[in-house]
């Protein structure tokens, strides 16, 4: 089983941080929010996830590769050039 981690949006709640920054590497006690949503579902049994970018999308595209995705397999939904909304996202994550 697959997960879809919906981390692309602008993370407006969270400014000025997320000026430079996605809010899915925002910490909370020292971890991304990327990593511990990963952990989470690890804890489920779940070991593959699909992440779907748009702000700054390098930054959360490196940190799941400088990490080994946290010990999940993972694949990108690059959606840089067109945010798509959670309903968007969920269909353009569907080929994977």
């Amino acid at each position: 089983m697959k997960a879809l981690i919906l981390a692309a949006g602008l993370g407006t709640r969270l400014k000025p941080w997320t000026l430079h920054h996605p809010k899915a590497l925002a910490k909370v006690n020292g971890k991304p929010l990327l990593q511990l949503t990963i952990e989470y579902l690890q804890a489920a049994g779940i070991n593959e996830v699909i992440v779907n970018v748009h702000h700054y999308a390098d930054q959360v595209i490196d940190a799941l590769a400088e990490n080994n995705g946290w010990g999940s397999r993972y694949q990108i939904s690059d959606e840089r050039k067109l945010l798509m909304d959670t309903g968007g996202a969920i269909m353009k994550a569907a080929e994977y």
